[in-house]
């Protein structure tokens, strides 16, 4: 029995490793694969194309992407065109995108299947080579294999590579809002990226049910299928959209998105290089793309829309498992009528006794409350002790994987330490918590967040082995084990996915999972006799960890540390200063915000929007350079019906990337900028009274119509920025040390130049 309990043991490490290793499929050099077969070695020569040099909307580099994504598109025999025109996102953030496109005639007369990725980089200096060359190359040789195939497909196949989708989701608008094809598409494959490895994401967008896409999508079987119903329940939770996003809310077109998430602390630097991206998560973006191509090229995809949900998520062997919403509360009821069934079976047998069920409760609150803590506080505690942590922005920092199993390992001593506390309880009723805590969670996902209820399954494997336990002393430990398998291959990979992909400071998530898994192996585990021991074993485990991390906290040529750095020069007041959004400086920003540094006070200063809501944490004076600021002409300024309407154009006089545009706290009735309209909702929920980002393309200019009361003063400010502090010939500003690398998400490397107009 003792052998059996420990090979048990082995086999829940070995489960826990193939929850992870199920998910994606494995690397080969496949150069030499049969040209109708997807070849992850070719699509990777084209991401090494494609990620040469940052290439964001106005960026030198950009014409060279676009250039070569319409040569290669052409080499294939397809007709190529592209799409031009300004385009306004729903960020308040417009840009001149080039779509570009190319469409696989069918021979029938239903609607269009539809691949997309874009094949812009992030500013400034994001290489783009997962986000999303990894998407643009996957698409090109799924294409290519696709027609190597010499077959016509019953419906037309439309390529789409859009622009600006880094600015603002511009070329996705401009597409579904302004082409005529977007009237044809029945369904959109979207691929993307937001860090260089791990599994690809199945998420879908759908305005009503996703029954039919989910049923559609399990006929056309990918092999490696990671996708469950909590994630995108999550996902449209965040702040976080993509160019599909902009299809299912513009034009009511549903898709599935595609995305990895892994190696978070790549996502949108110079690191999202051809060398880091990871070749299986590029292989699992091939391994979604040819069997859906295969099967939605086929199928009518005229009538998607479903009035039906489904619960999905994914399992090793059985791929992907999906229900009716309508089950939700059946399979919760005869989860609840089980475990009334079980409870009243114990009483019987008096084998469960009220005293031990309480007691019962204490180790299970107890380990939720410890590693709860632990989790909650993993994040501050890390930037507190390691400063330079606060500039990841993202929150993923290089040793974060290494965080993410000592914390585990710690949640996991705790589990074995209470429960060894409690040993003398026997393990019928020890499950009795568990359970009511789980039928509680499910209750509360029913009502709140009905995509999670799924976590009903794994429990009705805790409910046979507590049946199990009160007909047998000692149940198989292989039995207990198997069992478990659901509540393993289903919540093992939250643990990891939550903080890679939501940033340590959701370490909480991954901690309490720990302890929520624990409990439902617990009929194994409970058969343990020296759990102090497993418990000591798992601290040793967070020690060794915890130390392996602190010695990979440095930052180093290979794990460099963000950093930043602006001159802003005041028109105004004819005063200019250096600024950086970094809260640890290096050498090589602390020699222009030295020992005069002072704080940026956000209260009393304006500064522009980023991401995360980061602003300047240190300014110093500066010299004055002389930088010209844009040429504001003032068009019309009249009066009618009481709002005083404004017509003025700015024109860069210096090359730049991006104008910034203010209107304090007066309230703007209406407004456009380059002829396009502003939304009442964006008008009456701006922040910080922002009122357009335009990313500049060939320096061209912005024309900004905008209406007010007539009896309100207002204050315009304007901020222009070019990316070329390093290169400008009026400065001096050395290359960065290789140990660090422009902090992303923020202005960075600029100049930038400030200018206030005020109509009173």
């Amino acid at each position: 029995m003792k052998f059996s309990r420990n090979l048990a043991l082995l086999l829940v490490v070995f489960a826990v490793w193939w929850s992870y290793k199920a998910l994606m499929p494995s690397y080969k050099i496949d150069t030499a694969a049969p040209d109708t077969d997807f070849s992850t070695a070719r699509a990777l020569a084209h991401v090494e194309q494609l990620s040469q040099q940052p290439h964001a909307v106005g960026f030198p580099a950009h014409a060279d992407v676009m250039a070569y994504v319409i040569s290669e598109l052409k080499q294939l025999g397809l007709q190529t065109t592209i799409q031009e025109g300004y385009s306004l996102g729903d960020w308040g953030n417009l840009s001149k995108a080039t779509n570009i496109l190319a469409r696989i005639k069918g021979s029938g007369s239903g609607k269009a299947l539809l691949l997309m990725s874009h094949y812009d980089s992030s500013p400034h200096s994001s290489l783009g080579a997962s986000d999303a060359g990894s998407g643009v190359a996957t698409i090109l040789e799924g294409v290519r294999a696709f027609l190597a195939q010499n077959k016509q497909p019953k419906n037309d196949i439309i390529v789409l590579l859009t622009d600006a989708e880094e600015l603002g989701l511009n070329g996705a608008k401009l597409f579904v809002n302004e082409h005529p094809w977007a009237k044809e598409v029945g369904l959109v494959l979207n691929f993307e990226a937001r860090g260089s490895g791990g599994p690809s994401y199945m998420l879908i967008e759908t305005n009503r049910g996703n029954g039919k896409l989910i049923h559609e999508f399990a006929k056309a079987s990918p092999d490696y299928i990671v996708a469950n119903s909590l994630a995108y329940s999550i996902y449209k939770m965040l702040p976080n959209d993509t160019d599909l996003t902009v299809f299912r809310e513009d034009g009511d077109i549903d898709g599935f998105n595609f995305a990895f998430i892994g190696d978070h602390y790549d996502y949108h630097t110079v690191l999202d290089n051809y060398d880091r991206l990871d070749r299986e998560s590029l292989a699992h973006q091939g391994s979604y793309l040819m069997p859906l191509l295969a099967h939605f090229s086929e199928v009518d995809i005229s009538n998607l829309k479903s009035l039906d949900d489904y619960i999905y998520f994914n399992v090793p062997f059985l791929k992907m498992v999906s229900y009716p919403f309508e089950w939700i509360w059946p399979l919760f009821g005869l989860a609840f009528l089980a475990f009334i069934a079980l409870l009243v079976l114990g009483f019987k047998k008096e084998i469960l006794d009220i005293k031990s069920i309480v007691k019962g409760f204490i180790p299970l609150l107890l380990a939720l409350l410890l590693a709860g803590v632990m989790g909650y506080i993993a994040w501050p505690m890390l930037t507190w002790w390691y400063l330079g942590f606060n500039d990841m922005l993202h929150g993923f920092t290089y040793n974060g994987y290494t965080y993410i199993s000592a914390f585990g390992f710690f949640a996991l001593a705790v589990c074995f330490w209470t429960y060894h506390l409690f040993k003398k309880i026997s393990t019928p009723n020890l499950l009795i918590a568990p359970i009511v805590l789980w039928l509680l969670l499910c209750a509360l996902t029913n009502l709140y967040l009905p995509g999670a209820s799924f976590f009903v399954i794994p429990l009705f494997g805790l409910l046979v082995a507590l049946f199990v336990n009160l007909n047998q002393k000692e149940p198989n430990p292989y039995l207990m084990l198997f069992l478990g398998l659901p509540a393993i291959f289903i919540y093992a990979p939250f643990i990891k996915m939550f903080p890679v992909g939501l940033g340590l400071k959701l370490m909480v998530a991954a901690t309490l999972f720990v302890v929520l898994l624990f409990v439902l192996l617990l009929p194994l585990f409970g058969q343990i006799k020296n759990k102090m021991r497993f418990a000591l074993s798992f601290l040793l485990l967070y020690a060794v960890f915890s130390i392996a991390a602190h010695i990979n906290s440095d930052f180093s040529e290979t794990n460099p540390k963000p950093s930043s750095l602006l001159y802003v020069y005041n028109q105004d007041t004819d005063k200019a200063i250096w600024a950086t959004y970094d809260k640890q400086l290096i050498g090589w920003n602390a020699q222009f915000l030295g020992s005069d540094k002072q704080a940026f006070d956000k209260a009393s200063d304006q500064t522009i929007s980023s991401k995360y809501g980061t602003g300047f944490t240190y300014i110093s004076e500066a010299p004055i350079k002389k930088i010209t600021s844009p040429e504001i002409d003032v068009a019309k300024d009249t009066i009618v019906d009481g709002e005083r309407i404004l017509e003025l154009c700015v024109t860069p006089k210096r090359n730049v990337n991006r104008l910034d545009v203010f209107t304090g706290d007066t309230k703007v009735i209406r407004a456009s900028v380059n002829g396009q309209p502003f939304s009442d909702y964006y008008l009456n929920n701006r922040r910080n009274g922002k009122l357009v980002t335009h990313y500049i393309s060939k320096n061209n200019y912005t024309e900004i119509e905008l209406a007010f009361p007539s009896n309100e003063a207002l204050e315009l400010l304007f901020y222009e920025s070019s990316n070329d502090l390093l290169q400008h010939k009026q400065f001096s500003v050395p290359t960065r040390p290789a140990e660090s690398i422009p902090m992303p998400f923020v202005l960075n490397d600029a100049i930038m130049t400030t200018k206030t107009l005020t109509f009173e």
